[in-house]
């Protein structure tokens, strides 16, 4: 039975998107090179809605190099909005179906749970305050009911600062970029476009360009790392990644697609030694990190360690994107004899698996659970009498 669940979790960390490469693209304030084109706000929409829009600033005035998340929180509920695009700007409808995509960030379930990727348009926008994400940075949350009109239609509420956590040593954003010549910045910046729009072969041809002209530049190899992944060449990526990592060693994109590629070739202890050094720069903005972290000590039969990954995970999962927390530590506290404690988290996955495939084998494991926790009561009975 282990040897099942551990093939299910395999296929768990191998379906996800890889937390350094979603980016999503195209309208609602993904990431593109140029201007945000700001639409009308969407016809059938209350009267209630509000099309949002504004630019995202480092408080130091470094530009961005990575998308960051805009979120909402509405009664306590965080949700991911849209993205910037590469200048800092966005803009999104309020009450959208929108993708919970996080820029930079692994979505785990988006695409096998189905969770997040529709929701309700009947939020009222005065009720909720805005924020923008990016790993090692906090902005403060904007009233939207003191920004917004009052009749709803479009508001540009400005810039939104985002401040570096003083306890976290890792950056988001590469210090490496603001010397990068003209030139290799211009090579980057159109193989990162050229790769959003997956034109692969074009866009591996632009970063190699961009390194060679600047061989320091950690963002352009870090994307070119991530181009050759989705060309199966992870040799390539894993010598690219290694390029970033020297050229700062403090830049955190690099240690996730090491991790995705440690995942896909199932070598469990380099995917802990990446993790490990991924969470030690920082620990608090990655709860996909601890989850591959968790996945990689359980297929090991650290199971402890596991348990500690996983809760650090849930832990920091504000927004329950990654519901296969949920599963592996049933499955962890299945191995410890703990069948309360797994009936509990197995239950909970459950409920919000819904009919996802992965629903099928999560039943089947609080089955055995159960099976096994009789067992367990007949045993100790009879050892009683």
């Amino acid at each position: 039975m282990r040897r099942l669940v551990f093939c299910w979790l395999l296929a768990a960390l191998l379906s996800a998107t890889s937390f350094a490469q979603t980016r999503p693209t195209g309208g609602g304030g993904g990431r593109t090179t140029g201007r945000v084109n700001l639409p009308n706000p969407t016809p059938g929409l209350s009267s209630g809605s509000l099309f949002i829009s504004g630019t995202v600033t480092l408080e130091d005035g470094t530009p961005l190099t990575e998308s960051a998340s805009i979120q909402t929180i509405c009664r306590g509920q965080k949700r991911t909005e849209t993205h910037t695009n590469m200048h800092g700007s966005f803009g999104f409808q309020f009450g959208g179906a929108t993708p919970s995509f996080d820029g930079g960030i692994v979505d785990v379930e988006s695409s096998s749970m189905g969770t997040g990727s529709r929701r309700s348009s009947q939020r009222d926008w005065r009720d909720c305050q805005l924020q923008a994400s990016l790993p090692g940075y906090y902005s403060e949350a904007i009233e939207l009911r003191a920004k917004g009109s009052s009749t709803g239609g479009s508001n540009d509420i400005g810039r939104i600062t985002l401040h570096r956590m003083t306890h976290v040593d890792g950056v988001t954003v590469s210090a490496t970029s603001l010397a990068a010549p003209d030139s290799a910045r211009r090579a980057f910046e159109k193989g990162r476009s050229q790769a959003e729009k997956k034109k692969w072969d074009d866009a591996q041809k632009s970063l190699e360009n961009a390194v060679q002209i600047y061989p320091k530049y950690a963002v352009a190899w870090s994307e070119l790392g991530m181009v050759q992944m989705q060309r199966s060449d992870d040799t390539a990526a894993k010598a690219s990644f290694s390029k970033a990592i020297e050229a700062d060693s403090q830049y955190f994109s690099p240690f996730t697609g090491l991790a995705r590629i440690a995942a896909r070739t199932q070598q469990w202890h380099e995917l802990i030694e990446v993790t490990d050094r991924l969470l030690a720069l920082n620990p608090v903005s990655f709860p996909e990190a601890w989850y591959f972290n968790a996945a990689a000590n359980y297929s090991l039969k650290k199971m402890d360690v596991a348990e500690k990954s996983t809760l650090r995970g849930m832990q920091l999962d504000e927004e329950k994107r990654i519901p296969r927390l949920e599963y592996l530590l049933a499955m962890i506290l299945l191995q410890k004899k703990d069948y309360p404690g797994a009936t509990e988290h197995m239950t909970k996955f459950l409920a919000v698996a819904g009919d996802a495939p992965a629903a099928a084998e999560a039943r089947k494991q609080l089955a055995e659970i159960e099976r096994l926790s009789t067992q367990a009561r007949l045993t100790q009975a009879s050892e009683k009498r």
